[in-house]
């Protein structure tokens, strides 16, 4: 194969890579639990940015349940960020782990 063609395939699947990251942090993923109940949103940078809690939730007689349906709802929010970022760089990168990349 000729080097220079590698080199430019190389650059290319660079700039594809970091596009794709851009796309990935700009995207946002909502999850919930307790029949909606409660509501976590995260960005594709693994970030929570908003957490709604439904009033009928809050029962001062079981935190327990409500802390529960929080950190299922961040949690299911986290892991629909993490599977959409690693599709996006699978397609952009035909499946090769590049170490920093993914």
């Amino acid at each position: 194969m000729d080097m220079k063609k590698m080199m430019k395939q190389a650059q290319k699947m660079q700039r594809d890579a970091a596009a794709a990251q851009q796309e990935i942090a700009a995207m946002t993923f909502e999850a919930s639990a307790g029949g909606g109940m409660v509501k976590a949103t995260a960005t594709g940078e693994m970030a929570i940015i908003d957490i709604v809690i439904d009033p009928a939730a809050v029962d001062p007689e079981d935190v327990d349940m409500l802390q529960d349906m929080v950190v299922a709802a961040v949690n299911e929010a986290l892991r629909s960020a993490n599977e959409a970022a690693n599709a996006r760089m699978n397609a952009v990168m035909g499946g090769m782990k590049i170490p920093g990349l993914m």
